[in-house]
């Protein structure tokens, strides 16, 4: 089922894209952008959900039809696994990487922080193909990165995947989830989230 395009015009209707508002600095706030969805410009579907998945001995773990779906994930369709944040493996889609590497040139490669991370990262990453079972294949050696057993929990986190080891996702959770109303606060804070300049 094809989304409607929304094209700009003064007059907004129920269907449309909200606008986004600006902050007391004059920066836009983007409260949500163009995610999947089969190349629509506008699309508030986001990947989102928590999934138990099994790790088959040749490291296979299947994606779930909805978000094979939401990223356009036909067989044979190019992801990015790569070393995530918090003993976690981040999977992109072609789009959501190039993206990813746009912002990353962007920033000063005379910060040290920017070029340690960059060589970590890229070092890292490596392209895998969705099966004909909607199956990917994680890379030996970021498996044991992250310590991945035979279960997993693959989370859809906005523009990416998650891919996490059960116990470390459970740990995860047990350190944060009573702290959730301050996490909020504070990552909404200041224009930490959603100010684009």
């Amino acid at each position: 089922m094809a989304l409607p395009s929304y094209e700009k015009s003064s007059r907004r209707t129920r269907d449309s894209p909200p606008e986004n508002p600006v902050d007391a600095k004059g920066k836009v706030i983007i409260f949500w952008g163009a995610v999947g969805n089969r190349g629509e410009s506008w699309s508030s579907m986001l990947l989102t959900g928590t999934f138990s998945r099994s790790v088959d001995e040749k490291l296979r773990v299947a994606i779930p039809k909805g978000l094979r779906e939401a990223i356009d994930g036909e067989p044979g369709c190019g992801l990015y696994v790569a070393p995530g944040t918090d003993g976690s493996l981040a999977i992109y889609t072609e789009k959501s990487f190039a993206s990813l590497a746009e912002r990353l040139a962007g920033a000063s490669p005379t910060q040290q922080n920017v070029r340690a991370f960059t060589r970590l990262f890229y070092a890292r990453a490596q392209r895998v193909e969705l099966d004909k079972q909607g199956r990917v294949r994680i890379p030996a050696e970021l498996a044991e990165l992250v310590g991945l057993g035979r279960e997993a929990v693959l989370l859809g986190v906005q523009d990416h995947l998650e891919l996490w080891a059960v116990e470390r996702w459970r740990q995860y959770l047990a350190d944060r989830q009573s702290h959730y109303d301050e996490i909020a606060e504070a990552a909404f804070e200041g224009g930490m989230i959603g100010e684009q300049t």
